[in-house]
């Protein structure tokens, strides 16, 4: 048995004892993994293309069926213990955790589902306001729980694109498909370049010589479902100014960098720079891709650093701490590619590092950012993951 199946094997084994002592009841359990974005940031909702990998971090979720009709949840990340009616569901946002649960209930109800009560206790290894896709995470892993013990069938798509919803109705985020996408869809050892427009997606094995290492700030982005959904708010006045000129444009995933330049005084200049960012990003992830098809680390390399510094100077969704994490990187022998990832205001950086040097970048990194900021921060060496299932 390899070591994550160990670990899988005795986080479940925990999780199931907790839920027994709780509720005298032998639980289902099911999860799915949190995810690391390689490239392609911000794109996904302007119709673009992007590269995230499901990461072998996950979130659990123990169930079983009760005879009333409320869902009781505990979360070993919370206090408190919800009961979420099911015959209440619907609302606008309440900035609650419990609003994941409420939103991917309430939906599975829209589309038929006849949802049973429900005990749920949650444990999840994915860090909160990591930009690691905790709400993702959780929203698929409890989606998943009340579908199958409820005997409602949801395709993998279905799946995916309702966990969506539920985060833009009930937790206020205007996200796009790939958080819900990935963490459904992922592969154990594979990244996967996913068109959001069409939902295709092409995998690539991860280089065997590199691991996935991601350095968690530890500058919660508490306050970034704002200032995301201003960005997006951006991009689509950026559309609707260059439509005028470029009427059969969708999305900026339409748009080519010639086309922008054409039409920059027509843009306030704050819009400009946000519709550049995306637009050389999709690029990004098509030379990314070719990149990693023909074995050019050094080229993937770039256009992470490429990545980063659009998202810091255009799109303006870094921090200083991100910056020092990324400056740190660049530093250390055997990095091939540093950048944040995730929706930014804080949260992770990912790196690309052999595997011979993941122990001196971990504690170079560590000591020097320490010595920077005065903050400690988390590492995390990953693998590319399968994506949601029950175990």
């Amino acid at each position: 048995m390899t070591s994550l199946a160990s670990d899988l094997d005795g986080f479940s084994r925990s999780l199931k004892e907790r839920f027994q002592n709780c509720y005298h009841a032998t639980p289902r359990v099911f999860i799915a993994p949190g995810r690391v974005n390689l490239i392609g940031e911000h794109t996904d909702y302007n119709d673009g293309f992007v590269m995230p990998a499901a990461i072998d971090r996950y979130t659990m979720v123990a169930v079983s069926e009760s005879s009333n009709q409320v869902l009781s949840v505990s979360s070993d990340q919370y206090a408190d213990t919800v009961e979420v009616p099911l015959n209440a569901l619907k609302g606008a946002p309440r900035k609650h955790w419990s609003d994941y649960i409420r939103g991917v209930a309430a939906l599975l109800q829209a589309r038929g589902a006849v949802l049973s009560g429900a005990n749920i206790v949650i444990s999840s290894q994915v860090p909160l306001g990591a930009g690691l896709s905790s709400s993702a995470s959780l929203e698929v892993s409890v989606a998943l729980a009340l579908a199958t013990i409820s005997g409602h069938r949801i395709n993998d798509m279905d799946l995916a694109r309702l966990c969506q919803t539920a985060e833009h109705e009930f937790a206020g985020t205007r996200c796009g498909i790939m958080d819900q996408f990935i963490v459904v869809f992922g592969q154990a050892g594979r990244a996967l370049m996913l068109d959001c427009r069409s939902l295709e997606s092409q995998s690539f094995v991860s280089p065997v010589e590199l691991r996935i290492v991601i350095c968690n700030s530890m500058v919660k982005h508490e306050h970034a479902a704002g200032e995301y959904n201003r960005r997006r708010e951006d991009c689509e006045l950026g559309v609707k100014v260059l439509r005028q000129y470029l009427p059969k444009i969708r999305a900026l995933r339409d748009v080519t960098l010639s086309d922008l330049q054409a039409h920059q005084a027509q843009l306030p200049p704050q819009v400009y720079r946000r519709c550049r960012h995306v637009i050389t990003e999709n690029q990004r992830v098509l030379d990314a891709a070719a990149a990693l098809q023909s074995g050019d680390l050094d080229a993937f390399s770039r256009l992470m650093h490429e990545s980063h510094q659009s998202l810091r100077d255009d799109y303006e969704v870094s921090c200083r701490e991100l910056d020092v994490l990324v400056e740190l990187a660049s530093h250390c022998k055997g990095v091939f590619g540093s950048r944040m990832t995730g929706g930014g205001f804080g949260g992770c950086t990912v790196n690309l590092v052999t595997t011979e040097q993941v122990d001196t970048f971990q504690s170079v990194v560590s000591q020097r950012y320490k010595q920077a900021t005065g903050k400690d921060c988390e590492v995390y060496v990953c693998s590319a993951a399968q994506g949601a299932r029950a175990l």
